[in-house]
């Protein structure tokens, strides 16, 4: 049986653009014909995916599987870590809750995984050509390195040559490099085959000086300067600067940016509209008079609910709510908006806490967390947003309360002004955003253009194509594939 070529991107740290150069090598070697596949044997995020089989994964890898035109697998992330306080994370094996862990606990306990992610990554690696492989933060913390299981530990189970990339736009990019290549121990050195330079802004010609006087300090050539790509590609992390309060522009939405947000990637649709502003905002200052406010999904509901009503944003919703401002919750953002939050088992702490009173709902969190795709057509919204009648959606649902929403894609208050769901994905469908711009435009006195919608799907397809022919063209693709080639 034949077993796939891996190579693997690691970085110098968190944010280094790791991610997105998985999905454009993912891209760029399925344009070349060959069957590609994405890996990361732990990832830590608050933004997850359900799969077909009800499993939970790491969103990256979810982006990486769509530029290399598969279906979205377990087997990509088998170790997902969702962050529940400072110091511990639920921890997610092959899909399936495992149970809550301090970050002590885990370790010690991550090297029990070993079979789970070698599985994992074997399975993959027996159908595919290539398996591109990603890393996690640095591999030079040499804190955590006598365990490490994501990183250069994993380099060594797949026996994967590893591409070190530095992130220039934050400065220092010589240093994180050498930096990072003398921390290794002669082993690890000897498997970093070129280094990559990334989010370069500039003439590539002033950095020659530097990438000759990097080689003779690393001894391993620089396999390209990727340029400052801007796409429109789900970012991963809290990192992403899409987490900032921006300008607002004729239509305005102000999407809550909670403590411990997930999958703040769902209204990313939204913000495909030129005329449309959408803005993170942490205080309510930051908030003002928007057209709509999102309450977004969250990993610790009664914590964010008590942060909004600390801060003062919860008596901005509710203000803004009064005056008919549309408010929309998705998955923690409608549990928070309806009338109690119940946690009978500890899943949370405990208790029971009021909610906003502004959807017809009561919370009850489970033992269990509910994980399935959902789809079908939307039929009985009222208001602003009835427009939705008739569209298609599909999407996933991740949550462990139950709030009696009855199967319901959107639970409303009497006038539609207020709605909730507790589908993630719910705007990506074709004429969903579109609908409720739409509707925001209407309800402003506004003309919307209708030549400004267009087809999701081939929207981001052309995107991944515009990362893979930009890393394409900055690569010295021969190199790479010569790495592969060679392996360790």
């Amino acid at each position: 049986m034949n077993k796939a070529k891996p190579i693997m991107i690691q970085g110098t740290m968190s944010n280094a653009g790791k991610s997105l150069l998985c999905a454009a090598l993912c891209r760029i070697f399925k344009q070349d014909g060959y069957r590609v596949a994405p890996f990361k044997s732990q990832n830590m995020a608050l933004n997850s995916f359900i799969t077909d089989e009800g499993l939970e994964m790491g969103r990256a890898q979810v982006v990486q599987a769509e530029a290399a035109g598969v279906k979205p697998s377990v087997l990509m992330n088998p170790i997902l870590l969702k962050p529940t306080t400072d110091v511990g994370s639920q921890v997610i094996v092959n899909g399936e809750v495992r149970g809550n862990m301090r970050a002590v606990d885990y370790f010690k306990y991550k090297t029990e995984l070993i079979p789970d992610i070698l599985r994992a990554y074997e399975t993959l690696a027996s159908e595919n050509d290539i398996v591109v492989i990603e890393g996690a933060g640095s591999p030079a913390e040499i804190n955590l390195k006598s365990a490490d299981i994501v990183n250069m530990g994993m380099a060594k189970m797949a026996k994967a040559p590893v591409l070190l990339v530095g992130d220039i736009d934050r400065g220092g990019v010589f240093a994180q490099l050498y930096g990072t290549v003398a921390l290794l121990e002669d082993d690890e050195r000897a498997m970093v085959k070129a280094t990559v330079i990334n989010k370069f802004r500039g003439d590539v010609s002033i950095l020659a000086p530097g990438l000759d006087m990097l080689y003779e300090l690393v001894k391993v050539p620089c396999a390209g300067v990727v340029p400052y790509v801007r796409v429109d590609i789900d970012d991963e992390d809290s990192l992403s600067e899409r987490l900032t309060a921006g300008e607002r522009k004729e239509i305005d939405i102000a999407v809550i940016s909670l403590p411990r947000i997930s999958n703040f990637t769902d209204f990313s649709p939204l913000s495909r509209f030129s005329a449309v502003s959408l803005r993170y905002v942490r205080n309510l200052f930051e908030l003002g008079s928007p057209d709509m406010i999102i309450v977004p999904g969250t990993k610790s509901t009664i914590a964010d609910l008590k942060w909004m009503r600390q801060n003062g944003l919860e008596g901005g919703i509710l203000k803004a709510a009064s005056r008919g401002t549309p408010v929309f919750g998705i998955c923690g953002g409608l549990q928070m908006l309806g009338e109690t939050v119940s946690d009978p088992y500890g899943t949370e702490g405990g208790g029971e806490i009021a909610g906003m009173g502004l959807l017809p709902c009561r919370t009850v969190f489970a033992r269990e967390k509910t994980r399935s795709q959902t789809e079908g057509t939307f039929s009985g919204v009222r208001g602003i947003f009835s427009g939705l009648n008739g569209l298609w959606y599909r999407g996933y649902e991740i949550h462990m309360g139950q709030s009696g929403t009855d199967g319901a894609a959107v639970v409303q208050n009497a006038d539609g002004s207020v709605s909730g769901s507790y589908v993630h994905g719910l705007f990506d469908e074709n004429g969903i955003a579109a609908a409720v711009v739409r509707a925001l435009y209407e309800k402003a006195g506004l003309v919307f253009d209708e030549n400004a919608v267009f087809d999701v799907h081939a929207y981001r397809e052309s995107q991944y194509d515009k990362l893979a022919d930009a890393v394409r063209g900055a690569l010295d693709m021969d190199m790479i594939y010569r790495i592969l080639e060679e392996g360790v």
